[in-house]
């Protein structure tokens, strides 16, 4: 069943990315926080609002990990990400180069 979750939310990431092209960034959303993420936003850090949730239909259960396409045709790294949990809890991130990263872990 938790890979099924799974499998769901990594189509609907990957569903965001039309087509890969150089400016598309990719890295690794994981989850070691004791929720599940039901909901994970990311904007650039010029956007005053979230963009759509890239989990739309699916979880990223608790122990997984789920490769994360962003195909919004802009040239930057730094971008701002907002996790709701299961649990009710929200957590924000502000300008985080992406690029450097390589991966992102809830805690």
């Amino acid at each position: 069943m938790r890979k099924t979750v799974l499998v769901a939310a990594a189509a609907a990431i990957l569903a965001w990315a039309t087509s890969a092209s150089a400016e598309d960034l990719t890295f690794k959303l994981i989850n070691q926080s004791p929720s599940p993420i039901t909901a994970f936003h990311v904007s650039s850090e010029d956007t005053s609002s979230w963009q759509r949730n890239l989990l739309a239909g699916g979880i990223l259960d608790v122990d997984y990990e789920v490769d994360v396409i962003i195909a919004d045709g802009l040239n930057t790294c730094i971008y701002d990400i907002r996790a709701e949990f299961e649990d009710g809890e929200t957590l924000e991130d502000y300008g985080l180069d992406l690029c450097d990263l390589g991966s992102y872990i809830f805690e």
